[in-house]
C-alpha cells in the first residue's frame, strides 16, 4: 500500500495528459516555436528606419507592416483552430510554422513596399492560430493548477522573441543591411518546425453541431458556438480586457526603437538594445504575473481578475506619466520598464480564464475567439493607430495618449470577475445541451 506522499505524487502525475517528461518537451518545443513567431513578427520595427530612409515611408505605412499579420491572424485564427481541434494540434503547428518561416525569408528578396506588405500578410496567414493552437496544447497537456503559470511562460516568449527580433533585427541592419536580418531569423524557424513532429498531442474531444438545427446563416451559427463554447458572459468580457491591454502592448513594442531614435538621438543598433530591455520587462512580467494569478486565485478564482483591475489601472498610470511628465531621460527610461513590467500581467490570465469557461472539445476554438479579439481589436490597433497620431502630432503624443486605454481592459476585468465562478463551474460540470452539439467521450487521462 502506497503511502498518503506515494499516493499524493501519484496523483499530481496523473494530472498530465501524457507522461511527464513528454509533456515538458512539448511545452519546450511549443515555448521556441512562441519565439521564432514573434522574432519574425517584430524583427521589422527595428528596420523601420532603414526602410523608411530607403524608401521614404511614412508611419503609417511602417505601422501597418506590423499591424497586417494581426489582422491575417485576426481573420484565420477561428477557422484555423477549428480544423486544429478536429484534425491534431500538432500537424497544424507544424503546417503554419513552415509557412511563417518561409514567408519571413521571402522578406529578403522584395523590391519595393507592396511586396514586403504582402509577405509580411503571409508571415501573417502561417502565424494564425498558433497562439490559440499552442495554449490549448499546454491546457490539454498539462494539470490546471499550472495552466496561468505556464499560459503566462508561453505567451512570456513572444515577448523574449520580440526581444530577439529587435536586437538582432537592429545589429544585423547595421552590418549586413536590413534584408540579411529576415534570412537569419527565417531559416532557423523553418528547422524547429520540421522537429515540431516529434511533439506529442492530447487525445481529441469530437463535438459535433446537431443536423436538427435548421439555419444555416452565419449568425445562427455563430450564436451556436458561442453557446457550445461557454455557459456566460465572461469568456467576451475577458476577451474585450485582454484586447484592450495589447493596444498599450503592441504600441509600446512597435514604437520604442523609432522613439529613442527621434528623440533621444540613438542610432539603430543602441535604440533596439534599448527598446530590447523594455520588451524584457514585459517578458519577466507576463511570467510573474501569471505566477502570482495562480497563487492568489487557488482560494477564490476571481481575485486574479481583481488583481488585474488595480494593475492595468497601475500600467495606465505609469506610462501617461512616462511620457507626459517633465522628468529626466534616465527617470523617464525607468518608468517606461516599469510600465512594461506591468502592462502583460494579463497575457496568461486571460487565457486560461477563457480556457476554463471553454467546452474541453472546444479548447483550441476557444482561444481562437480570444486571439480574434486580441489580434483585430488589440494587437493590430496599437501600431498603426500609433502611426496615425505620430503623423499627425508626434510619436511622444502617441505614446502618451494609447495609454489610456487600460483604464477600459480595467472595467472589463471587473465585469468578468462577477460572472467568471459561475461560468467556470457550469463549464466544469455540464454539457452544452443536446439541441446545440453532440458530445464523444472524454479522453482518458494517461
Amino acid at each position: 500500500m502506497l503511502a498518503p506522499e506515494a499516493n499524493a505524487h501519484a496523483n499530481q502525475s496523473n494530472d498530465y495528459a501524457v507522461s511527464r517528461p513528454r509533456a515538458w518537451f512539448a511545452f519546450a518545443m511549443i515555448f521556441l516555436l512562441m519565439l521564432s513567431d514573434y522574432i519574425d513578427r517584430q524583427i521589422v520595427v527595428s528596420l523601420f528606419p532603414h526602410l523608411k530612409e530607403e524608401w521614404g515611408l511614412s508611419d503609417k505605412q511602417l505601422g501597418a507592416l506590423v499591424s497586417v499579420i494581426s489582422v491575417v491572424v485576426a481573420v484565420g485564427s477561428l477557422p484555423v483552430a477549428m480544423l486544429a481541434d478536429r484534425f491534431g494540434r500538432v500537424k497544424s503547428i507544424v503546417a503554419m510554422a513552415s509557412v511563417w518561416s518561409m514567408a519571413t525569408i521571402a522578406c529578403m528578396f522584395v523590391r519595393n513596399y507592396g511586396q514586403l506588405f504582402g509577405a509580411r500578410a503571409v508571415v501573417g496567414l502561417g502565424e494564425t492560430g498558433y497562439g490559440a493552437v499552442g495554449s490549448a496544447l499546454v491546457n490539454g497537456l498539462f494539470p490546471r493548477r499550472l495552466h496561468s503559470t505556464l499560459l503566462g511562460a508561453f505567451f512570456a516568449a513572444s515577448a523574449l522573441g520580440a526581444v530577439l527580433g529587435v536586437m538582432l533585427g537592429g545589429f544585423i541592419a547595421d552590418h549586413w543591411g536590413w534584408r540579411a536580418a529576415f534570412g537569419a531569423v527565417g531559416f532557423p524557424g523553418l528547422a524547429m518546425a520540421l522537429l515540431f513532429m516529434l511533439v506529442p498531442d492530447y487525445k481529441n474531444v469530437v463535438v459535433k453541431f446537431a443536423p436538427k438545427v435548421q439555419s444555416t446563416s452565419p449568425a445562427a451559427f455563430v450564436k451556436r458556438l458561442y453557446t457550445a463554447l461557454t455557459n456566460g458572459p465572461t469568456l467576451l468580457w475577458v476577451c474585450l480586457a485582454g484586447a484592450s491591454q495589447l493596444i498599450v502592448v503592441s504600441t509600446i513594442w512597435a514604437w520604442m526603437p523609432s522613439f529613442f531614435n527621434r528623440y533621444h538621438g540613438m542610432d539603430a543598433t543602441s535604440a533596439a538594445r534599448h527598446a530590447a530591455l523594455v520588451v524584457l520587462c514585459c517578458a519577466v512580467g507576463a511570467l510573474f504575473w501569471g505566477w502570482v494569478a495562480d497563487r492568489i486565485s487557488q482560494r477564490r478564482p476571481r481575485n486574479k481578475l481583481l488583481a488585474m483591475c488595480v494593475l492595468t489601472l497601475l500600467t495606465f498610470v505609469v506610462l501617461t506619466y512616462a511620457f507626459v511628465g517633465a522628468i529626466s531621460a534616465s527617470l523617464q527610461y525607468a518608468l517606461i520598464l516599469l510600465g512594461s513590467f506591468l502592462m502583460t500581467c494579463t497575457v496568461g490570465v486571460t487565457t486560461s480564464t477563457v480556457l476554463n469557461v471553454t467546452h474541453p472539445g472546444l479548447r483550441a476554438t476557444g482561444s481562437a475567439v480570444l486571439a480574434l479579439f486580441q489580434n483585430l481589436f488589440g494587437l493590430a490597433v496599437g501600431p498603426f493607430v500609433g502611426g496615425l497620431i505620430s503623423d499627425a502630432w508626434g510619436l511622444n503624443t502617441a505614446l502618451a495618449a494609447i495609454p489610456s486605454i487600460a483604464i477600459l481592459s480595467a472595467i472589463c476585468f471587473w465585469k468578468a470577475s462577477r460572472c467568471y465562478e459561475a461560468d467556470m463551474a457550469l463549464a466544469g460540470a455540464t454539457a452544452p445541451r443536446a439541441d446545440v452539439c453532440a458530445m464523444g467521450p472524454l479522453p482518458a487521462r494517461a
